[in-house]
């Protein structure tokens, strides 16, 4: 009697699963037209049997007691019957018992292999199918596949579960995913920002030989502009006059340092800032000396633009162009196209030494000008000006002298500058800022770091990845053209100081990055180069310094995949023994020690190497494919 309590129990229970069931999938009629189609033939099956059977009592299928049709359930055991249909016998009132899940005729059993195959494909394309309808139609599935009896089976039911929390923790993967990749953009508020700044921020290169007066003319458009006053100036003066370099006055206002001063040469990028009516001017005034040239590719890298100060009076010019490696007007102009410069503005200066001659400006632009058109320059894209810095002629004003007025009706300088195509900004990309320079701040337990921000922005408290270490660090402070500001873009020249993180962390040429996308750092990189003017061939095995951004590493190349043709692109030998001057070239070149590149594709700063021997360059390139370290 016991055991049939507990068939009894157990029937009870599944009856009002069923009925539960029927209540849900009524008010869930709408998720999927698979179950509305399972809904509506179950209906039609159960009308038909209706009217089939006709009985006035129905019996039992547990104790075999016959009811009155008018009972809904068992007087003797309690079972529920099925109110929508009744039998006289217990054959037919047991299919009764059956959930009425079960199918009665061969063109259900179709739509519940259909419904098995669909609830299969939106277990695997969870995005494509509401996630309701594909639960309930496993529901339906589950019933369908089970024996007589009807019970749940704890297994399959397990096994849905899973399948529910696996799900889920795709979702939250796909979405820990997007919100990452929504991480390393800014927000809409950001961009805005950028949009409604007053001015666009250009860093500008001041490059060219030696002696060509780029430190004066920087100096001297500083001072007509106010942003040098006539004290500093008067000041500068008297120090030059009692050094004996009286002419060179304007040009201690760039040099500050004394060595650069006593031997009168600039040695490092010197930093400087002023407003014109329509950009933020960051003036980069580079070494003309090719002792230096590392430290002009290090600065001049950041340049949106560049001016190329060339020395008009007689035999200066000619020295500029020398080929033989002390010309530094030609190698500096293929630097800076390597750079990716694209706009250039070539100031002739020192015009007052030969008295403004139409005939000596016209000669330097032709001599010069086919030069510059061999290493990429576009004519559309180079502006030529002749201009004084000493007798500030044509800087920021047109000419006064009518030497110079009486055939040159162009532009001043600073409306030249002005002429230039605002830069394009990578702020949607996630941040890359290459270190240019290291600050330990003793006193407060920080340290800053300073160089142009290539890509992405940087805020206050936000969380950076200094590469090649792997350490982290937080943002506790910025400054923007020596001012304190609480967020920079891509483009713009900052200063970062960082807490959280030991200064040992931190060099020049690191990189800090996105937390989530940190930039690669290998000692093994392939190159497509073009081969300048060189006196050796480069061969297997050559020794060479590599520079990139702001890091100078020795590397020595260690394969010549192809020559590439100049025009079509396409290799034009495969696998050739030596690479001479104007070659364009695939080659790989392993360094001694690690730095931190970029494919070209990704990020253009820190794509673009340059190679160096024996005092000069002897090749450019970018960067088309990085070895793992351990490869």
């Amino acid at each position: 009697m016991s055991s049939m309590e507990g068939q009894v129990a157990d029937l009870r229970d599944m009856m009002k699963k069923m009925l539960e069931f029927q209540t849900q999938t009524a008010a869930s009629e709408a998720k999927g037209p698979e179950a509305k189609s399972t809904k509506s033939e179950i209906r039609k099956t159960s009308q038909q049997d209706k009217a089939l059977n006709k009985p006035v009592i129905w019996s039992c299928y547990i104790c075999t007691y016959d009811n009155e049709q008018s009972f809904l359930s068992c007087e003797i055991c309690g079972v529920l019957r099925d109110p929508s249909v009744a039998s006289g016998k217990a054959s037919d009132a047991k299919a009764l018992a059956k959930p009425v899940f079960d199918a009665t005729d061969e063109k259900n059993r179709t739509t519940k292999v259909k419904i098995n195959d669909d609830i299969s494909a939106a277990l695997s394309e969870e995005r494509q199918m509401d996630h309701s309808s594909a639960l309930f139609a496993q529901a339906v599935q589950l019933h369908q596949t089970k024996g007589k009896n009807s019970k749940f089976n704890k297994d399959t039911l397990k096994t849905l579960t899973n399948d529910v929390d696996c799900l889920k923790i795709e979702t939250n993967v796909i979405r820990k995913k997007e919100d990452s990749l929504d991480d390393s953009k800014p927000g809409e508020e950001l961009l805005r920002g950028q949009e409604q700044g007053k001015q666009v921020q250009l860093n500008l290169a001041i490059v060219g030989h030696v002696d060509s007066g780029k430190s004066t003319l920087s100096g001297r458009l500083l001072h007509l502009l106010g942003r040098i006053s006539n004290k500093e100036m008067h000041k500068y003066e008297k120090e030059a006059k009692e050094k004996g370099k009286g002419s060179f006055s304007y040009a201690w206002a760039m040099d500050e340092s004394t060595v650069e001063r006593e031997r009168g040469v600039t040695m490092t990028v010197a930093v400087a800032y002023f407003d014109s009516k329509k950009y933020r001017v960051v003036l980069l005034d580079s070494p003309g000396h090719k002792d230096f040239v590392p430290n002009m590719i290090s600065g001049a890298t950041q340049a949106d633009a560049a001016v190329l100060v060339v020395d008009a009076s007689v035999g200066s010019f000619e020295a500029g162009m020398e080929g033989s490696g002390f010309g530094q007007t030609r190698e500096h102009a293929q630097l800076i196209r390597s750079f990716g410069v694209e706009q250039l503005i070539v100031a002739i200066n020192k015009m007052d030494l030969v008295a403004y001659k139409k005939e000596r400006f016209d000669f330097i632009k032709t001599q010069l000008g086919s030069f510059l058109r061999s290493c990429g320059f576009k004519e559309s894209y180079v502006t030529w000006i002749p201009l004084s810095a000493m007798a500030n002629q044509n800087l920021v004003t047109t000419a006064s002298d009518a030497r110079l007025s009486s055939w040159y009706r162009g532009l001043c300088l600073l409306d030249v500058i002005d002429s230039l195509q605002p830069p394009l900004r990578d702020v949607s990309k996630p941040l890359r800022l290459p270190i240019c320079d290291v600050t330990k701040l003793h006193t407060l337990g920080m340290v800053a770091v300073s160089g142009k921000l290539e890509a992405g922005v940087v805020q206050i408290g936000s969380k950076v990845l200094v590469m090649p270490s792997g350490e982290f660090a937080s943002v506790r402070s910025i400054e923007r053209d020596s001012s304190a500001c609480s967020t920079v873009r891509a483009g713009d020249n900052v200063a970062v100081s960082l807490h959280g993180i030991d200064p040992i962390h931190l060099i020049p040429g690191g990189v800090l990055c996105h937390p989530d996308f940190p930039v690669a750092v290998a000692a093994r990189l392939e190159l497509k180069i073009l081969v300048l003017d060189i006196k050796m061939p480069i061969i297997i095995g050559s020794p060479v310094e590599f520079h990139i951004h702001h890091v100078k590493e020795a590397a020595r190349v260690v394969k010549i995949v192809s020559v590439v043709d100049q025009k079509t692109g396409k290799v034009s030998k495969g696998a050739p023994r030596v690479l001479k001057s104007k070659q364009n070239a695939i080659v790989e070149v392993e360094l001694d020690g690690a730095v931190c590149v970029e494919e070209f594709t990704k990020c253009k700063a820190l794509g673009r190497a340059f190679l160096r021997s024996a005092g000069n360059t002897i090749a450019v390139g970018i960067i088309t494919r990085i070895f793992e370290q351990n490869a």
